[in-house]
């Protein structure tokens, strides 16, 4: 995704904003920005059932505030996200 030049804190919310429409399901606008179209592409793509769907944006959810709360301006991509869980999990079983 491009850089995003604009307050991150705004970013946030637009972003929060649109998890919560994907979660609860309603598209209450018609207008979007390009980073949020090349978001829901990009969650589009990963190809997830709707109960995983729904699972794994509320932890990308929390994982773009912690992204932003270590000072990045980069939006996370939802497939970047993905890949650092599904990495992170062999490494997780391995040291159990």
């Amino acid at each position: 995704m491009e850089e995003i030049a604009q307050d991150p804190e705004v970013l946030l919310a637009r972003c929060t904003r649109l998890i919560n429409e994907l979660l609860r399901g309603t598209m209450n606008r018609n207008c979007f920005r390009a980073w949020e179209i090349e978001l829901l592409l990009d969650i589009e793509s990963c190809n997830l059932g709707p109960s995983a769907r729904r699972d794994a944006l509320r932890r990308y959810q929390k994982a773009v505030r912690r992204h932003y709360e270590k000072g990045e301006t980069r939006l996370l991509k939802f497939s970047e996200f993905l890949d650092a869980q599904r990495s992170r999990k062999p490494r997780e079983s391995a040291l159990s």
